[in-house]
């Protein structure tokens, strides 16, 4: 297939029409895909056998577990340890909630790798009770949603698998670990910006619990982020593939929760399998219809004219750079990560390589630019999460959200441009 200005019109003009007509996003892509073929006189099966290709990459076995493993734990209370946890380190610091807020988002991207499981399950903790301690309403959800992010960089993240399928087999663990470094940035610009805060508004410490309760709080609190230890040391190591480490993790966060915990009654399992079914469902069908969406688009080369525009304005390699984030800062304000990640990458990636940009970097920038995203309208579902959770509107959060948007560009520039710190730990590691 060529290039072909009327069937390239079709295909994202449909996909535009339909998003704004609020149709889900899996379908959007899937129609459009269509619309576009039947104008190119293509057989629809081509479309079908595409969408059914998408999903037959062994990696994306791993994606089930994982999310079953942190659905698990989820569950649970989890959550409260994890709060207790980071209690430990943060809490004596000025606006201490806050800063737990913040490293409990650290432990917790750890076990679930869904930013929206982190709002919903530690924002149903903190919003509240940062309420209760004078923070404003909105400041508690901009914070909450904003550390979220963590979770799409820090290991072990579902979104690196789909990233590692649509990049044609960039190592996993070497993007696992890629991520961790960022995350952790992300997580302390985010500290300082609450100690700024807490400063200026004079928000509390919170109390020492004891040393007694405090060795209880962190024998349990380490149990649960147990399961990222389990599965990076077993991708690192070498004992475990990607897949075998998640189904590993299942196992361990079933034992912790319904054994060792015993936060919730094992009848309680059918239903996180509903959960975590229904969730796996949404997506894989994204993939599946991204995947036929990218594939269309390759194939009228839309790619290439899209690479040949960047490089007809520069060809530095830092004004490139600049374009691309500025291109997916407003991919994922419009889009999931998932069908974002499988469109985006075979666009962009190519023209990373010419300018030498190694895959793995590109990996960690792709998911710290859409995972900006999801605290952003029109289609954020970070947000829209944590302001559920918090009962407020978007238009309230706005103000205080913007204020946390500030550390988050700049360390999303800072990865971009130091690529020695995303690169750090796998260059070191996995030689």
């Amino acid at each position: 297939m060529i290039q072909d200005p009327i069937a390239i019109t079709i295909l994202l003009g449909s996909f535009a029409l339909l998003i704004l007509m609020r149709t889900p996003i899996a379908f959007a892509l899937g129609f459009s895909s269509i619309f576009t073929a039947l104008y190119s006189g293509l057989d629809l099966m081509i479309i079908a056998q595409r969408m059914v290709n998408g999903m037959e990459s062994i990696p994306l076995i791993a994606i089930p577990f994982f999310i079953l493993a942190g659905q698990i734990m989820s569950e649970g209370r989890i959550a409260e340890r994890l709060v207790n946890l980071a209690s430990l380190f943060v809490g004596r610091i000025r606006g201490g909630l806050a800063m737990i807020n913040c490293v409990d988002s650290m432990f917790f991207g750890g076990i679930s790798g869904s930013a929206v499981a982190d709002v919903s399950s530690l924002g149903s903790v903190m919003i509240p009770a940062m309420v209760r301690k004078g923070y404003t309403k909105s400041f508690a959800i901009a914070l909450t949603v904003t550390t979220a992010v963590q979770a799409v960089l820090i290991p072990p993240s579902h979104n690196m698998i789909i990233y590692s399928m649509a990049s044609g087999g960039t190592s996993i663990g070497r993007l696992f670990l890629a991520g961790a470094l960022p995350g952790v940035l992300l997580g302390v610009s985010l500290m300082v910006t609450s100690y700024i805060m807490a400063v200026k508004y004079n928000f509390p410490r919170e109390d020492w619990p004891g040393w007694k309760k405090a060795v209880t709080i962190f024998i349990e609190g380490m149990l649960s982020v147990g399961v990222a230890v389990l599965i990076m040391g077993g991708i690192i190591s070498g004992i475990f593939t990607a897949s075998e480490s998640a189904a590993v993790a299942v196992v361990y966060a079933f034992i912790l929760t319904f054994f060792v915990y015993r936060d919730i009654p094992v009848s309680r399992f059918m239903k996180i399998l509903k959960d975590s079914v229904n969730t796996v469902a949404m997506v894989f069908l994204l993939i599946s219809t991204s995947t036929a969406f990218a594939w269309i688009m390759t194939s009228m080369q839309v790619p290439q004219a899209i690479a040949n525009w960047m490089l007809s304005i520069s060809t530095n390699k830092y004004i490139i750079l600049i374009l691309v984030n500025i291109f997916l800062l407003f991919v994922g304000m419009v889009m999931d990560m998932a069908p974002a990640i499988v469109i985006c990458t075979p666009i962009l990636l190519p023209i990373m390589k010419s300018i030498g940009v190694d895959p793995v970097h590109f990996g960690v920038i792709l998911m710290f630019n859409l995972g900006i995203g999801l605290c952003t309208p029109p289609v954020g579902n970070a947000l829209f999460v944590g302001c559920a959770v918090g009962k407020a509107k978007i238009e309230e959060v706005m103000p205080s959200l913007l204020i946390c948007y500030i550390p988050m560009v700049i360390i999303l520039f800072i990865i971009t441009f130091f690529p020695e710190i995303a690169m750090l730990l796998p260059n070191w590691i996995m030689k």
